[in-house]
């Protein structure tokens, strides 16, 4: 730019430009799928987990409305009980599901 056009520049007010400042990361900023999802930083007991909801009576793909709880809690083969989260351990949910089986009655056993 000349020392001519200066003198007839014009400034005009814009917005900050959001890429140059320090923007916080995804936990500090509190960002999940649903609110529902986030794992709280202090240890809970199973029964504190089993009370948790991720979604809550929302429309799932059919339109039916349905509540997803946190935690899906199962029974461990030594009896105690264990609380999954729907989310970090989907992968062991889906195990769990699979050594569901049915009796001769048509009643679900694990």
């Amino acid at each position: 730019m000349t020392d001519q056009n200066r003198g007839n520049e014009i400034n005009q007010p814009v917005s900050e430009d959001t890429d140059l400042r320090e923007k916080p990361n995804v936990n500090e900023r509190n960002l999940t799928a649903n609110p529902g999802d986030k794992i709280a930083d202090e240890p809970q007991s199973v029964e504190e987990k089993a009370k948790q909801v991720a979604v809550d009576d929302v429309p799932d793909i059919t339109g039916d409305k349905i509540t997803v709880p946190t935690y899906f809690v199962v029974d461990e083969p030594n009896g105690e009980k264990k609380a999954l989260h729907h989310v970090k351990d989907a992968e062991e949910i889906s195990d769990v599901i699979r050594q569901a089986r049915l009796d001769e009655n048509g009643n679900r056993i694990w």
